[in-house]
């Protein structure tokens, strides 16, 4: 990765923005839909800036004022003065989905929003909002954190009672407390990596990887493959060895290099 995604709480932050026209126009709608506030230059609480000057000369200029004083600069169709980027959103409040290309091409961002849009259903942001608001009997029922992101990633799978890409109706989140938990997976899983193509893992796989709390993988193994796991997963180069976690409650996932 060259870029850290980040979300910022925008309500009631001062952003400048400096610039006119439609650029300008697009960043403030932008800025303003997030709850920002759209300040001058000389506004000393803002920390984020937007440049939409059409002149290079002044715009770089302005830049640099604002980068000397600390400040993370935007440049817009300038990605090369850019200390951040703004990507494409999938709204579904407060569930966002942001597609970035670092710069290299806001169309393709677009596109692929655009593509996307239609696999997430209206309704997903309402289900975020109803697991929020049942976080305390989810902590009743699994006071172990380990053993609530397991009952979750079990609820949220293909098919599950919380499916992210299905539809539900409004009792979906009580129903599934109240029905119990899938049984998440434990235990060491053996995959075999048949070609170095990230593209070719299957759903299940893709799956496992979002799940994985280790993760083992051959040396020649693509990194490509592994590092689509949890950012926070453990990995670990070689084979596990035998009796390595046999008291370990731990989903382990064994990355195999079987290619021809």
């Amino acid at each position: 990765m060259k870029q850290l995604p980040l979300f910022i709480n925008m309500d009631g932050r001062h952003v400048i923005l400096l610039g006119e026209g439609e650029a300008a126009d697009a960043k403030r709608r932008l800025i303003e839909r997030a709850g920002g506030i759209c300040v001058d230059e000389d506004d000393i609480l803002a920390k984020i800036a937007f440049i939409a000057i059409e002149d290079e000369d002044e715009a770089i200029a302005a830049a640099a004022r604002l980068s000397a004083r600390g400040i993370l600069v935007n440049m817009v169709d300038r990605p090369a003065y850019c200390e951040f980027t703004t990507p494409a959103i999938i709204d579904r409040n407060p569930v966002l989905i942001a597609i970035g290309t670092g710069g290299a091409s806001a169309g393709m961002a677009k596109s692929l929003r655009q593509g996307l849009e239609r696999l997430f259903p209206q309704k997903l942001g309402q289900l975020a909002q109803d697991i929020f608001a049942a976080r305390d009997k989810i902590k009743q029922k699994w006071p172990a954190a380990n053993d609530r992101r397991r009952a979750l990633d079990g609820a949220f799978q293909n098919g599950g009672p919380l499916d992210p890409f299905a539809d539900h109706d409004d009792d979906a989140v009580q129903n599934w407390l109240e029905a119990g938990a899938i049984t998440p997976q434990r235990g060491l899983i053996t995959i075999d990596i048949l070609t170095g193509d990230p593209d070719d893992i299957s759903l299940k796989t893709a799956r496992l990887l979002g799940e994985a709390d280790i993760i083992y993988y051959d040396e020649n193994v693509s990194s490509a493959i592994y590092t689509r796991g949890r950012a926070d997963a453990e990995l670990k180069m070689g084979a596990p060895q035998n009796g390595e976690f046999e008291q370990n409650n731990d989903l382990i996932l064994y990355l195999r290099d079987n290619r021809a």
